[in-house]
């Protein structure tokens, strides 16, 4: 399952991609050229612009609430996305592209804190920016997060 979310639903988008799945974050206001993308990339549109409902054909889920808890608690049951712990935190929240394994430890100690590099030993990276991810509080933090979102 692949995504295409409007430049409305920013921070969903991330949680999206926190949960593993491809998604493209776009900020194009031509409905139009969305739709295009969509169906050129085989993507289901998020969005809350109503006016991709006037085109029939098109995989697309409006959503109405402002927050981004009730847009992913509404967009994983109606499309009942599977939630798998060996997804998540596979992909760069900022780029989309999937994360790389760091095989030498080495080759981060300039480039992330101190104290993380002393303390973790598994890290991964994004080819295209150059981000550095760990398992650090955040993975935590995200499923407790799911935990309040899916009651």
């Amino acid at each position: 399952m692949k995504f295409l979310v409007t430049q409305e639903l920013g921070i969903l988008s991330k949680w999206l991609r926190i949960l593993g799945y491809d998604t493209v974050y776009v900020r194009e206001e031509n409905v139009y050229s969305i739709i295009m993308e969509s169906f050129k990339e085989d993507r289901i549109i998020i969005t809350k612009n109503k006016r991709f409902l006037q085109h029939p054909g098109v995989n697309v889920v409006v959503l109405n609430s402002n927050d981004y808890r009730n847009q992913l608690r509404e967009v994983i049951k109606r499309l009942k996305i599977p939630l798998d712990s060996h997804k998540m935190f596979s992909r760069c929240v900022i780029c989309n592209l999937e994360l790389e394994v760091v095989h030498k430890k080495e080759q981060v100690k300039h480039k992330v804190p101190q104290y993380v590099y002393d303390t973790h030993n598994v890290f991964y990276i994004c080819r295209r920016c150059q981000r550095i991810y760990w398992e650090g509080s955040h993975w935590g933090n995200v499923k407790d997060t799911l935990d309040k979102i899916l009651i």
